[in-house]
């Protein structure tokens, strides 16, 4: 896969409130380093990584951040990317996976091994359409319990992105 496109619905469950709260957005991908991940409703925000570069910007303000100098988003950035191409299912030295098939699905399930990813997650689960091998549906499970759920629709694969969705400046 060279490239990635689709609209997203992710939606947090949070254990002290009642309501779920949903988000909607657009992501986009590049081989080999290359993501924008932009909310567009009920707010916007949005994330683009370029390399060793993470640009996070909003209404009021632009913040660029060097992963190379920051552990934090060196790790999100890693796992977000090897959640979109799929890597993560060969890293066992981060992972203990587990794979089943369920209807038109593989839904693969990742155990953190690693104790900083341990402080973050309890479990990923990868839901990908087995006969497209992408993945469509994204579970994080954090060690509170609370969830975050991420589908991914309309994908489009291998189309030309335009350059200036990954322009940090």
């Amino acid at each position: 896969m060279k490239t990635m496109q689709c609209d997203f619905v992710q939606t947090k469950h949070l254990k002290m409130l009642n309501n779920d709260f949903v988000s909607h957005g657009k992501m986009y991908y590049q081989q080999s380093n290359k993501l924008r991940w932009e909310y567009t409703s009920p707010y916007s925000y949005t994330f683009i990584l370029n390399n060793d570069k993470v640009l996070l910007k909003n209404k009021q303000r632009n913040d660029l951040i060097d992963i190379k100098q920051n552990k934090l988003f060196r790790e999100i950035v890693r796992i977000m990317m090897s959640s979109v191409v799929g890597n993560c299912l060969a890293d066992d030295k981060n992972y203990k996976v587990s794979i089943a098939t369920i209807g038109n699905e593989w839904v693969a399930t990742l155990l953190p091994q690693r104790k900083d990813m341990k402080q973050m997650f309890q479990k990923l689960v990868l839901h990908f359409h087995a006969k497209k091998s992408v993945v469509n549906t994204v579970e994080l499970y954090d060690k509170n319990g609370e969830k975050t759920i991420i589908e991914l629709k309309n994908i489009r694969i291998n189309e030309t992105i335009h350059p200036h969705m990954f322009v940090i400046q």
